[in-house]
């Protein structure tokens, strides 16, 4: 690790509470990455006639466990957990419900208020709340992590070209995101998503097609500024490549102040997803959504605990996000 990078690191380390969000937040990115062995209709592990079996890594017929059908075996039918607590024992996650997994034991109507079996209570399918929650933001997560590299490479790119080259270069480049710019990113990736099957493939495209321009301006301004310094002049003396100049020599100096402004980005595309799916046009159906959950609240007023379960998660992520990046932007601030 340079001096330069270990300076910064131990910089926003200083800032406690930036530090703490990112703890904070890496424990709860983490716990939805294993989200399979928190929240899960199968067992993690079950030991019948003194073999041991792992359900969530591999399907069982109903046969291995001395049942009568060969179709993949149901660990919540009370008479598959009495054959197998005969001979043998099962250690069930703390949910015992996937995302699309219905309480089928339920007494009261759906949706049903939080209880200790469903601790934040269930959707208007029976469906746990909190596995949902789990599943959905670590689909979030991952979606926004993908997209935010992805639109910075591409941002990055763009705004080194535009602004070592200058010239016609640099204009048509301006021109173009300005148009593109002023495009309503929104309504337009509604109707195009709206033209295709769903799929978070083209979603992911569709989003990377509008999402890559936040970089650019800023890297131009950069590029721009250093083209101009004596060691950059000095290393075109000596017969360097344009490509070797970029990267080597400007691009690192010019990272510190875009790498500010990725949990920034993260957050506009984990909103964006979240918006797409309350409106219909995210994720397919059957996928765990934080957008789906809000606009099951919206459309149950009567169970409060739907809407408040995703406005509470996606504010304290969004939040833990804001403070990392007020953070990392004081911490890669090069005037310090």
């Amino acid at each position: 690790m340079s001096p330069l990078i270990r300076a910064r690191f131990d910089r926003f380390r200083q800032n406690k509470l930036g530090f703490r969000c990112l703890i904070l937040f890496l424990t709860i990115f983490v716990l939805s990455l294993f989200a399979e062995l928190i929240a899960n209709d199968k067992p993690l592990l079950v030991r019948y006639q003194q073999s041991f079996y792992f359900p969530i890594l591999n399907d069982y017929p109903e046969t291995t466990f001395g049942g009568g059908f060969e179709t993949a075996t149901d660990y919540q039918d009370p008479a598959v957990k009495q054959l197998i607590q005969k001979q043998g024992w099962m250690i069930s996650p703390p949910i015992a419900f996937s995302y699309q997994t219905p309480n089928l034991s339920l007494a009261v109507p759906v949706p049903s208020a939080p209880s200790s079996q469903n601790w934040l209570g269930t959707d208007d399918q029976g469906r746990d709340v909190f596995a949902r929650i789990l599943y959905g933001l670590r689909v979030s997560l991952l979606f926004g992590f993908a997209l935010t590299l992805c639109s910075a490479l591409i941002g990055i790119m763009v705004g080194a070209i535009q602004g070592y080259y200058g010239g016609w270069i640099d204009l048509i480049g301006q021109r173009i995101l300005e148009v593109w710019g002023g495009l309503p990113m929104l309504f337009i990736v509604m109707i195009l998503v709206s033209m295709f099957s769903p799929s978070i493939y083209w979603l992911f495209l569709i989003m990377l097609l509008f999402g890559w321009t936040e970089l650019v301006g800023l890297v131009r301004a950069e590029f721009l500024r250093a083209r101009n310094y004596d060691y950059v002049r000095a290393a075109q003396a000596l017969g360097l490549s344009d490509q070797q100049i970029i990267f080597k020599h400007i691009l690192p100096n010019a990272m510190s102040s875009s790498l500010s402004q990725i949990p920034f980005m993260l957050t506009a595309n984990i909103i964006a997803l979240t918006a797409l799916d309350f409106l219909g046009y995210g994720l397919p159906p059957d996928a765990a959504s934080l957008g789906e959950l809000l606009l099951q609240g919206k459309n149950n007023l009567d169970a409060p605990w739907l809407a408040l379960s995703g406005f509470f998660t996606l504010a304290i992520v969004l939040s833990l996000l804001i403070y990392i990046g007020e953070a990392a932007r004081d911490a890669f601030d090069p005037r310090r």
